[in-house]
């Protein structure tokens, strides 16, 4: 009977023990869970810019502290083109003009003897290269101009619907940052209403805004071309016009804020000297601000270019971000993932 009474027991205290160890692992696993969901920002790696960000929030949504700032003061910029998706090899507005180009040499057997567009026909990579801010410009009026908007921003889904990036395969929407996509949503969680400043078209970017980082079109901010209203048929539309209305970049970017959203940013962010009067307009005003630059610096991951760079050249705006102390976003040091799709 004693036999018996001692393995009951042995038993007994090894179920209790295998029980406290299952115990002990769910709490862990739970914990684990929890931390992950705490954390608005699982893509960022813990370091100055990640602590900079959510200090920074903590402060102006604090109600009871120094820095508080009302829901509707919290407005928030950034730039398009290498701070909320890549801009390498070329912009990717460009890319869907030289695609345009030549979906629409048909229409134009005159550019087979007229640069820039014979370059782009012949695939000509040096004469690329070699193009001039005005080409640019002329392609872009070429391949914008003449349709309605409606027109013009079914072009644009189509195209990022079916062409591939040419180094990683994915679609161009897929290209955005995995970090700056928690940023957004870590904001609006706070209160904050986003906006998009960007040198790019303003009628190319509302095309995928909204889907891709829930930022609805009247919350973009962009470079425009003059547009007149018509009747097409008995139908009112708004055509495209080949004549530059403003150009949101640069010096650009304070006077647009202004125009279009009317209120002065607390936080602002970019990863090029085109950014700088955007983030000197944001630090200028009162209380807490959060000035940011995203620097490429990650070669194997994405591309690493600053001062030296023919796309997305950040220089004076690097050397002004470390005298002033504004917050700079390494991505090699900064960013465990950098796209969605890693």
């Amino acid at each position: 009977m004693k036999i018996r009474e001692k393995l009951e027991r042995k038993v007994a205290l090894r179920a209790l023990a295998y029980g406290m160890l299952a115990l002990s692992a769910a709490c862990a696993q739970q914990g684990e869970e929890t931390d992950t969901a705490a954390d608005p920002l699982p893509s960022w790696n813990e370091g100055p810019a990640k602590a900079s960000i959510t200090a920074f929030v903590a402060a102006v949504t604090d109600p009871n502290g120094p820095g508080y700032v009302e829901p509707a003061e919290r407005i928030a910029v950034f730039d398009n083109d290498g701070t909320l998706w890549a801009e390498q090899p070329l912009y990717f507005q460009l890319l869907f003009a030289l695609d345009r180009v030549r979906a629409m040499a048909d229409e134009h057997h005159e550019w087979q003897a007229q640069q820039p567009f014979k370059a782009i026909l012949e695939d000509d990579r040096e004469a690329l290269g070699a193009m001039s801010e005005h080409d640019i410009v002329e392609i872009v009026m070429a391949t914008h101009a003449g349709i309605t908007t409606d027109e013009f921003s079914r072009h644009v889904s189509d195209w990022l619907a079916t062409t591939r990036h040419p180094r990683f395969d994915q679609s161009f929407t897929n290209m955005a940052y995995q970090p700056m996509l928690e940023l957004l949503d870590y904001l609006r969680a706070n209160e904050f209403k986003t906006f998009i400043v960007s040198g790019g078209g303003i009628d190319f970017m509302r095309a995928f805004t909204e889907q891709v980082y829930g930022i609805p079109p009247e919350q973009v901010v962009g470079s425009s071309g003059l547009t007149k209203f018509e009747l097409r048929d008995g139908v009112p539309v708004l055509v495209k016009l080949p004549e530059i209305e403003f150009v949101d970049d640069k010096a650009g970017k304070p006077v647009g804020v202004n125009r279009f959203i009317g209120r002065r940013p607390i936080a602002a962010f970019g990863n090029s000297d085109g950014d700088l009067q955007m983030l000197q307009y944001t630090a200028g005003g009162d209380g807490p601000r959060l000035m940011a630059l995203v620097h490429h610096d990650d070669a194997e991951r994405e591309w690493a270019y600053d001062r030296e760079s023919s796309i997305g050249r950040l220089d004076t705006a690097l050397a002004e971000a470390r005298e002033r102390n504004w917050t700079v976003i390494s991505m090699k040091s900064d960013w465990r993932r950098i796209f969605p799709f890693e």
